[in-house]
């Protein structure tokens, strides 16, 4: 399940909102009370792991990958304009915040949208099918990087102290900065920016302590420094890149008196890039986009719009767009004979034969459906040996792993030899399932099926495709109605927008009264649906306490006994984190009555349910078995996990209670969705549709939004979002209508 946003608001990010009121440099320094954002699960803290974990062989391929990517721009001589490359934060400077936090839930985000972070996917590296490198004895996969020396944490917790800042933000700055960091920060107080959570007030406030008189909103460091700050809350909101003009306006708002001039310097210095992308007139006809030495026709000139992001964003979208195109245009791997592949689809028929036709002759598939539509993709894989191709399928999650094992195993004996198999998106990368690599460094394997793919931002799609060999063919197929991912980016959207490649579409409908329900909150109608199973039952609340009380009733007693749920197969599902009914609070009541105990490690106790997050952008359900001196003993999908003492407050959750985000890629038995009054502003369609289709066979909805709801559902669909891939792709590939 991918991460979410912190914030109660959990709407799909949306396009960039310029905040009400400016923000000078004169503003107050840091507080308590808001110095940032909630503690999140899904960055993993800085540790040292005895042997070479996933996320160890994730960061180290990472890096091989970029190079690879730069390699391949140079040979097409376009080269991205270099700069200082502005990497995802680790996840123990989100630690340090939730040190200075009040338990306030902190001030919006410049963008009023939730801020889900970055995921980092898994990278493997290159090399012939690579033995998996999960951690030694059940040993928690955990993001390591060289810890800061204590002599430098020491001078910039110096620094911090003569600026009025906390000093347990010393270890975080000294690692987001490097190398004399104390020296940076002092030489440039707003450098504070670059530790998450910290917010350009909170940083005006600490420069004005060290600088004195020199500090004033028209300092370029400080022009130069909110600049990027606002681009990376742009990508956390799910934007690649900001149109200039947005951009400017944000700057404005927070006070910096020439918004370009701030840019310019943003890009003199490296921090930003800039981009053209051509724009058509509305209503002409599309324009082949100019070759190499073409020159525009006399007194034309095309509308462009002026995008400014970050590198590694820019290099992701472009590496993405390069390996599509490669797959658009070039002639996939000869498979087995055509009358196997026409008996296989005329076997399958509907839209399972559509799909295996499809695949037979392009590169590039895309299938949409709901949940059942899963069977399609099944039984491709299933018919995949019979047709010469070894085919692997991944999806986000462990348990919809499994579960898709189990779907496709239930269309009998393959007709050949399998080399395939599934796995999960991380495992595959790491290396740690899946075919392993070639002697190229590439997949080995001829077609690959990527599950939930609206799931997948534009780090992990770009890995994905340039692992794949040449001549391989890709499927990507998923639920269009979700929400989309947690990290920058809309691929499936965009490039069921572009129109490049087939698209089959399922003809499996979700089935009974849930499928009914789903499948018209897709179309943006609530409708009245009979439920005579109580498959589906509405519980009216009156404010958040009545929400709460109601939720631990439904899923300690009201279902198990009316429904034959058990409490340990039902989830709750709720807008965010915060707030009177947030996942903290469900979570605290929750197991009050399902398992009370003192909490005697970081809050936890034997038999809690958690959501454990092993790396950004992974989260997995599991259950606490034990705590000792090594850590909190797990069980995640039945495979054992220590999770060392100084990361528990950093990885792990209660899991009773979810997001919306947590939960997508998952399904459960039974579902109850909380939405107290306050959740109104959080809703949106793909919320909604998101929530309500986790439910397999009940959904219990405790009710407090009234019309809200309705509303909701056929007023707010998804907020768009910033991205360049489209343009990107129609450079390279022709749409094919």
């Amino acid at each position: 399940m991918s991460t979410e946003p912190e914030t109660p608001d959990e709407a799909e990010p949306g396009p960039p909102e310029v905040p009400d009121g400016a923000e000078s440099g004169t503003a107050a320094g840091p507080s308590a009370s808001d110095a940032g954002a909630e503690t999140r699960p899904d960055r993993a803290e800085t540790a040292a792991a005895p042997e070479r974990s996933e996320a160890e062989a994730e960061l180290a391929a990472q890096q091989v990958e970029r190079e690879r990517i730069e390699r391949r721009k140079a040979e097409k001589k376009g080269p991205v304009a270099a700069g200082a490359k502005l990497s995802g934060k680790a996840a123990d400077l989100l630690a340090a915040v939730r040190a200075v936090e009040s338990g306030e839930k902190p001030a919006s985000t410049v963008f009023a949208e939730p801020a889900p972070a970055p995921r980092r996917p898994a990278s493997p590296e290159p090399a012939r099918r690579p033995e998996p490198t999960a951690p030694a004895a059940g040993q928690a996969p955990a993001l390591t990087a060289p810890a800061p020396a204590p002599e430098a944490v020491d001078a910039v917790r110096r620094v911090l102290t003569e600026g009025g800042a906390p000093d347990t933000l010393a270890p975080q700055v000294a690692a987001a900065l490097g190398e004399g960091a104390d020296t940076q920060l002092r030489d440039d107080p707003w450098q504070l920016l670059k530790v998450t959570g910290v917010r350009p007030e909170q940083a005006d406030g600490f420069a004005r302590a060290l600088l004195g008189a020199e500090c004033g909103p028209d300092d370029e460091r400080r022009a130069r420094a909110v600049t990027g700050w606002l681009l990376e809350q742009a990508a956390l909101a799910g934007h690649t890149a900001l149109e200039l003009p947005v951009l400017t306006a944000a700057l404005a708002q927070r006070g910096v008196p020439d918004p370009d001039a701030a840019v310019q310097s943003a890009l003199a210095e490296g921090e930003a890039l800039v981009f053209q992308d051509a724009l058509d007139e509305p209503g002409a006809p599309a324009r082949p986009e100019p070759r190499e030495g073409d020159e525009e026709e006399d007194g034309e000139e095309r509308p462009v719009r002026v995008l400014v992001g970050l590198e590694r964003y820019a290099l992701a979208e472009e590496s993405l767009a390069d390996g599509l195109a490669r797959l658009l245009n070039s002639v996939p791997k000869e498979d087995g004979p055509g009358e196997a592949r026409e008996r296989a689809a005329a076997a399958a028929g509907g839209s399972a034969g559509e799909l295996i036709r499809a695949v037979a002759a392009h590169g590039l598939v895309l299938h949409t459906g709901g949940h059942a539509s899963l069977a399609d993709p099944a039984r491709l894989l299933h018919e995949a040996p019979g047709i010469g191709l070894r085919a692997w399928a991944v999806t986000h999650t462990d348990g919809g792993r499994d579960d898709f094992t189990a779907l496709a195993a239930g269309f009998g004996e393959q007709a050949g030899p399998s080399g395939g198999g599934t796995a999960t998106v991380a495992g595959l990368l790491s290396g740690a399932e899946g075919p392993g690599r070639d002697a190229d460094g590439a997949l080995d394997l001829d077609l690959l099926i990527v599950l939930d793919a609206p799931q997948l931002d534009v780090e992990t799609a770009a890995l994905l495709v340039e692992s794949l060999p040449d001549g391989a063919r890709l499927v990507l197929a998923g639920d269009p109605a979700v929400l989309w991912s947690a990290g920058p980016g809309r691929v499936f959207a965009d490039l069921l927008a572009a129109r490049v490649c087939p698209q089959v579409a399922s003809r499996v409908p979700d089935p009974g009264p849930l499928g009914e329900l789903v499948s018209g909150i897709g179309i943006g109608e609530l409708h009245r649906v009979e439920a005579p199973g109580k498959e589906i039952v509405i519980v009216p609340v009156r404010d958040a306490g009545e929400a709460v009380h109601r939720t631990v009733q439904l899923v300690a007693d009201s279902v198990p006994r009316a429904i034959g749920v058990p409490a340990e197969h039902t989830v709750v599902i709720t807008p965010g984190h915060g707030g009177a009914a947030g996942t903290r609070a469900l979570n605290t009541a929750l197991k009050e009555r399902l398992n009370p105990g003192p909490g005697r490690f970081g809050g936890f106790d034997p038999g809690d349910r958690i959501a454990y997050s092993p790396a950004p952008g992974r989260t997995l359900p599991g259950l606490v078995l034990k705590a000792d001196a090594d850590g909190l003993h797990l069980s995640c999908s039945g495979a054992p996990v220590v999770v060392p003492r100084e990361r528990v407050e950093q990885s792990v959750r209660h899991g009773w209670a979810l997001t919306a985000h947590q939960a997508v890629g998952g399904r459960w038995p039974a579902v109850v969705v909380v939405l107290p009054g306050d959740a109104a502003p959080a809703l949106s369609r793909p919320w909604v549709y998101t929530a309500f289709s986790r439910a397999a066979r009940h959904l219990s909805v405790v009710h407090g939004v009234e019309q809200a709801l309705p509303r909701a559902v056929a007023e707010t669909p998804a907020k768009p979002r910033t991205t360049r891939l489209p343009a990107l792709l129609k450079a390279q590939v022709p749409a094919s209508g």
